[in-house]
C-alpha cells in the first residue's frame, strides 16, 4: 500500500469519529428520551390493568413483574398509584405480626391484609404434647375482600398493609388508610374464656373513594387443614367443608372426593372443618352468592384444601358496619351448643353443634337426648373414660335388656321345638314337598305360640341404639389423648404391631397397623355366633354356605374397625362380651323341659292365628294352587 492510500484511509477514520462524537445526543436528550419510554411504559400498564377489569381479575405483583424494562423511581411510583389507586401508599411494607389472646385461645395476627395469622388453642395438644395449632401462616389460611374504587380498579385487602391498632388485651384494630379522615377499619374482639370471636368491618367516609354502587364486599377465604391426629385415613372421614342455610338445615360437602357447590340459598355460616376443631366465619346477616371447593390432598401435612368465595354487604358511608362472628374451636358439642342459648329466634340459631357428626334423624335424636347426657353425667365425676364407656355399656344392657330377653326367649322356643320340626322333616323329604314341609312347619309354630320373626324384632328395635354409638364414639372429643389399659389415645387405633412397607390389597383397606381392641372383639364376636348358631339350630334345613357367612362376619369385622378409635371398639368388645354372659345366664335360669311343656300346653287350646301367621298361610295355599295349575299345564303340553 503506497503513501497516499494510507494517508486517505487515516483521513477516512479521522472524518467518521468527528461525525460519531457531533451525533452523541445531549443529556438534555437521554433525559427525553428516557421520560419518552417511561410514558410508554405507563401506558402499557394501563393497558393491562384496563384489560384485567374487563375480565373482573385485579392485577397483582406478578403481572407488574412482566414489563421486564427498567423503570425510574418515578415510573415505578407512577405505576403503583395506577394500580392501588386511593390505597397506593398501604401498598408498600414489612410484615408484622400483632398477638392477642385469652384463657382458651391464642391469635396472631398480620398487617398484611389485617387478618388473623395464626390460630392455636391452648387447651388441646398434639401427640407431641404442644398446642393444637389450626393454622399458621398464609400458606395454611388467608382470607381478602375485594375493594373496587371510584376507578374501577378492583383490589383485594390481602395485597394492602394495615396499621394496626391494639385497643386492649381482648381487642385489635386493623387499619387501612387513604387519608387521616378516610380509612377502612378490620375490628377484632375477643371474649374471655371463649372461643368465638367478634369480626366487624367499618368504614369511615369511603362513599367517594368506592364506586357509587359499592354495597357488598366479595370474600374469598381459602384454608389448607392440618393432620392432627395419628390415623390420617380414619380422620379423612370427619373432615368436611360444612355450611348452614339461613333458618334452615346444614349441608356439607363430600368427605371423600373433590367436591364443589353453588348454592343459591343464604348462607348464615361456612366452616372448615377437621374431625375435632373447626374454623367458622358467621355472618350477622347473610352471605350470598357463595361458592364452594373441596380438595382431597392424598398425602403430605394436609388432608383437604378448601376454597370458599362469597359476597356479604357493606356499607362504605360507615352508618352501618359489616359484623361477622369466627368461631375457632373443637368440635365439642356442650361448647357449641351454648352459642344458641337465649336465642329464641329460629332464623337466628347456629345449630354449630351440627358440626359433631352423631348422625342423621333418629340416631342423632338418640345421641342427644340419651348418650351424650348419660356421657355427660359419669363424666361429671369419672375420670378415667374406659370406666365411663363401661358405665355406659351396663346403661345400655340394661335399657335393652327386655328386647334381648324377649329374642332369647323366641329362640328357646324355637330351640324346644326342634324335634318335632326334625320329624316334620322326616316326614316331608325332599325339595318336592318343600310347601308341605315349610305349611306344617309353621304350623306346628302357631299352635304352639311361638314364631320365627318374634326374635328378629327385638333384635331390630336394638339397632338404632347400637348405630347412635358408633357414631358417637368416634366423635366425641372427649376421648382425644385419654388412655386406658395399653391405649394410648382412646380417639385412635390401638396399634400392638405396625409396619412401613406398603402392601397391596392390605395397605389400602386394613392399614398398616394391628389394633388390639379390634382383634379381640373379633374374638369374643366368632365365640357368640358359635353361641348364636348352637341356640338358633331349629331343625331346618339352612341355605348351603351360611354356615360359613356367619362366621366371615367377625372377620369382615376385623377389616373394616382395624382403623377406627379404640373407643369404639373397646365398646363392642365389652358388649359382645356382655351379651355371651347373658346368654350363659339366661340358659341356666330358664327351665326348657317347663317352656316345651307349655308350649304343649298351648297346642291344646284353640288358638286364633297371628295377623303373619295367617297371611302366611294365605301364601302357602296360593303357592300350592299356583304349583298345581303349573303342573297341569306341563301334563297338557307333554300329552
Amino acid at each position: 500500500m503506497d503513501k497516499h492510500s494510507i494517508t486517505g484511509l487515516i483521513l477516512i477514520a479521522i472524518l467518521m469519529g468527528l461525525f460519531v462524537w457531533i451525533s452523541q445526543p445531549s443529556e438534555e436528550r437521554i433525559a427525553a428520551q428516557r421520560k419518552y419510554q417511561d410514558s410508554i411504559r405507563q401506558v402499557e400498564l394501563a393497558r393491562q390493568i384496563a384489560e384485567a377489569q374487563q375480565m373482573q381479575q385485579p392485577i397483582t405483583g406478578d403481572s407488574l413483574s412482566t414489563i421486564d424494562i427498567q423503570t425510574t423511581p418515578t415510573a415505578i411510583d407512577s405505576m403503583q398509584n395506577l394500580r392501588f389507586d386511593v390505597f397506593s401508599s398501604s401498598a408498600e411494607g414489612e410484615e408484622e405480626f400483632t398477638q392477642l389472646e385469652n384463657e382458651l385461645l391464642a391469635l396472631t395476627f398480620s398487617n398484611k391484609g389485617g387478618r388473623i395469622s395464626k390460630a392455636q388453642l391452648k387447651k388441646y395438644q398434639t401427640s407431641e404434647s404442644l398446642p393444637v395449632v389450626l393454622f399458621d401462616g398464609e400458606d395454611e389460611t388467608v382470607y381478602g375482600f375485594n375493594l373496587v374504587t371510584a376507578t374501577n380498579r378492583i383490589i383485594n385487602t390481602n395485597e394492602l398493609f394495615f396499621t394496626p391498632i391494639v385497643i386492649d388485651s381482648l381487642s385489635i384494630t386493623m387499619r387501612l388508610s387513604v387519608s387521616d379522615d378516610q380509612y377502612l377499619d378490620f375490628v377484632y374482639s375477643m371474649q374471655p374464656d371463649s372461643y368465638m370471636l367478634r369480626f366487624e368491618i367499618k368504614a369511615h367516609n369511603l362513599a367517594d373513594v368506592l364506586t357509587h354502587d359499592f354495597n357488598y364486599l366479595d370474600m374469598n377465604w381459602n384454608g389448607k387443614i392440618r393432620q392432627q391426629e395419628k390415623g390420617r385415613k380414619f380422620e379423612e372421614r370427619y373432615t368436611q367443608l360444612f355450611y348452614k342455610f339461613m333458618a334452615d338445615d346444614v349441608e356439607s360437602l363430600s368427605e371423600t372426593s373433590d367436591a364443589m357447590a353453588t348454592p343459591s340459598g343464604r348462607i348464615k355460616w361456612v366452616a372448615f372443618k377437621d374431625q375435632f376443631f373447626s374454623s367458622v366465619f358467621i355472618a350477622d346477616e347473610e352471605f350470598s352468592s357463595a361458592g364452594l371447593k373441596s380438595t382431597v390432598i392424598p398425602s403430605g401435612n394436609y388432608l383437604k384444601e378448601y376454597h370458599c368465595d362469597m359476597k356479604v354487604g357493606f356499607d362504605p358511608s360507615g352508618s352501618k358496619p359489616t359484623g361477622m362472628r369466627c368461631y375457632l374451636g373443637p368440635n365439642h358439642f356442650a361448647t357449641l351448643q351454648k352459642y344458641d342459648e337465649g336465642v329464641k329466634d329460629d332464623r337466628q340459631r347456629l345449630e354449630l353443634e351440627r358440626l359433631v357428626p352423631l348422625g342423621s334423624s333418629l340416631f342423632r335424636w338418640i345421641n342427644r337426648w340419651l348418650v351424650i347426657p348419660m356421657f355427660n353425667f359419669f363424666g361429671s365425676f369419672i375420670s378415667n373414660y374406659g370406666v365411663i364407656i363401661l358405665l355406659m355399656t351396663i346403661v345400655v344392657k340394661l335399657i335393652i335388656f327386655p328386647l334381648t330377653y324377649k329374642s332369647y326367649m323366641s329362640s328357646a322356643k324355637m330351640r324346644v321345638l326342634r324335634p318335632q320340626v326334625e320329624a316334620i322333616s322326616a316326614k316331608y323329604p325332599g325339595q318336592d314337598k318343600a310347601m308341605e314341609r315349610q305349611k306344617a312347619t309353621m304350623d306346628l309354630y302357631s299352635r304352639a305360640g311361638a314364631s320365627p320373626m318374634s326374635g328378629c324384632l327385638p333384635m331390630l328395635l336394638q339397632m338404632p341404639v347400637l348405630i347412635a354409638l358408633f357414631m358417637f364414639f368416634p366423635a366425641a372429643i372427649e376421648l382425644r389423648h385419654q388412655s386406658f389399659l395399653w391405649a394410648d389415645d382412646l380417639s385412635t387405633y390401638d396399634a400392638i404391631f405396625s409396619w412401613d412397607a406398603y402392601i397391596p390389597l392390605i395397605t389400602p383397606y386394613f392399614g398398616n397397623h394391628i389394633s388390639l381392641f379390634c382383634l379381640l372383639m373379633t374374638a369374643v364376636n366368632i365365640v357368640f355366633t358359635k353361641f348364636n348358631a348352637e341356640m338358633s339350630n331349629t331343625g331346618q334345613q339352612q341355605m348351603p354356605g351360611m354356615k360359613y357367612i356367619m362366621y366371615l362376619m367377625p372377620v369382615m369385622l376385623l377389616i373394616w374397625f382395624n382403623e377406627y378409635a379404640s373407643g369404639l371398639t373397646y365398646y363392642y368388645l365389652i358388649s359382645t362380651l356382655f351379651s355371651v354372659l347373658q346368654t350363659i345366664a339366661f340358659r341356666q335360669v330358664i327351665n326348657e323341659e317347663k317352656l316345651l311343656a307349655k308350649l304343649e300346653a298351648n297346642k291344646a287350646k284353640k288358638r286364633k292365628p297371628s295377623g303373619f301367621m295367617a297371611k302366611l298361610a294365605d301364601m302357602q295355599k296360593k303357592q300350592q294352587e299356583l304349583a298345581r295349575q303349573q303342573a297341569k299345564t306341563n301334563a297338557k303340553r307333554r300329552r
